[in-house]
């Protein structure tokens, strides 16, 4: 009876050790805006897509394989972002559009302030991302 008592209160602290920390990454909300970024909704994001406006996907190279916005590029922020690699997508006078996946994803606000940073002045947040894109029905690849 003790072995098992011990592992019960073995496995309830441990889960008590681990909620704060699923509290907080669930708590991690992307800013309503940014200054030096123009925030766009789905139907914003559509309009710029059809104008042929850039898109950069800032997701995880799982998540991009998994479906995307046609002809995005892709720049995993945590190994690719950087003010080379964009510099070799985007020119700093073009628009363009940075997304990730939602609004409970903070790649895009990372990368868009890090693009405002390094001059970019044309810069459409794209806050809600793929699950917005998706939910309006528009086209994936």
């Amino acid at each position: 009876m003790r072995p098992l008592f011990m592992s019960i209160l073995m496995l309830t602290a441990g889960c008590l050790a681990i909620s704060p920390s699923l509290t907080l990454a669930a708590n991690k909300i992307s800013p309503q805006k940014i200054d030096g970024a123009v925030t766009i909704d789905a139907q914003q994001a559509k309009e710029l897509f059809d104008k042929g406006v850039v898109f950069v996907d800032v997701r995880k190279e799982k998540s991009f394989a998994a479906g995307r916005i046609p002809d995005a590029f892709h720049i995993n922020l945590t190994d690719r972002f950087n003010k080379r690699t964009l510099e070799s997508v985007i020119n700093k006078d073009q628009a363009f559009v940075i997304y990730c996946d939602g609004h409970n994803c903070l790649r895009s606000a990372h990368a868009t302030k890090k693009a405002i940073d390094w001059g970019y002045q044309n810069i459409y947040y794209f806050r809600d991302g793929l699950p917005s894109w998706r939910s309006s029905g528009y086209p994936i690849e």
